[in-house]
Parts: C-alpha cells; sequence; structure tokens
C-alpha cells in the first residue's frame, strides 16, 4: 500500500487519532483536517487517493465540502466515504 494517502476529516481529534492509527498500520500515509477549510487546503495541496469525511462538522458540513468537491473537476474523481455518530 505504499503511496496511498487518505485524508482523515473529523472535528474530534481522539477519533482522527484513532483512525490514523488504524490506517498507519495497514500502511497507509494520512493527513489529519479537523474542518472543512483545512481539508479543502490539504485536498488541493496532496491530492489524497481516498477521504474520509464527517459528516457533521463545524461551519461548513461534511456533506457540503463532499458536493463541492464533486462539482470540481479538479477533486471529481477522489474516492469520498462518509463517516458519522448518527
Amino acid at each position: 500500500m505504499a503511496g496511498r494517502s487518505i485524508l482523515i476529516v473529523d472535528d474530534e481529534a481522539p477519533i482522527r487519532e484513532m483512525i490514523a492509527v488504524a490506517l498507519e498500520m495497514a500502511g497507509y500515509d494520512s493527513f489529519e483536517a479537523e474542518n472543512a477549510q483545512q481539508a479543502h487546503a490539504i485536498i488541493v495541496d496532496r491530492k489524497p487517493d481516498l477521504i474520509l469525511l464527517d459528516w457533521m462538522l463545524p461551519g461548513t458540513s461534511g456533506i457540503e465540502l463532499a458536493r463541492r468537491l464533486k462539482r470540481d473537476e479538479l477533486t471529481d474523481s477522489i474516492p469520498i466515504i462518509m463517516l458519522t455518530a448518527k
């Protein structure tokens, strides 16, 4: 899995850290963002292979970020898995 990167977007640090540890153990590189604005900057700069995106984020929701990414031809091909506690 070398070279595969996953962006974890969640406003709760313990959840991001738990997911990051599991991904690291599985051989993935991961990046973390706590809100949609940070996530968008990382996505543009690093172009992750997958985004794990929390549904409920402060400010711009995960759903709105996903919609924005899917409308942009530079990011529309990045797979997104939505996470939620609901």
